[in-house]
């Protein structure tokens, strides 16, 4: 769809932007754009590297005796890469059976 649009009408789109939004407003959106993007991709690593992890310890174990241990492990969510002001432990409840 890009590849229709001429130089000119392009030119026109980034001018009506700026009348829109303004020149003061643009670079905090666009650094609130970038943060956002580098927690998803740190988020989505994080979740790939448990998947992974826990892969192989599912296949050595049985699924009973792999559940204490995962309860046992802590584990902290930080709202940005470096930011430990935000960082909190998560507290994942103990799912046993019910008799």
């Amino acid at each position: 769809m890009i590849g229709n649009l001429k130089p000119l009408e392009l030119l026109l789109i980034v001018g009506i932007i700026f009348l829109l939004f303004g020149a003061k407003k643009l670079p905090d959106m666009a650094r609130s754009l970038g943060k956002s993007a580098r927690i998803l991709k740190s988020e989505a690593k994080a979740m790939k590297k448990d998947d992974e992890a826990a892969a192989p310890a599912a296949a050595e174990q049985p699924a009973d005796a792999a559940q204490p241990q995962a309860a046992a492990t802590a584990r902290t969510i930080q709202a940005a890469p470096g930011d430990v002001t935000s960082a909190r432990p998560v507290t994942e409840p103990n799912r046993t059976a019910q008799s």
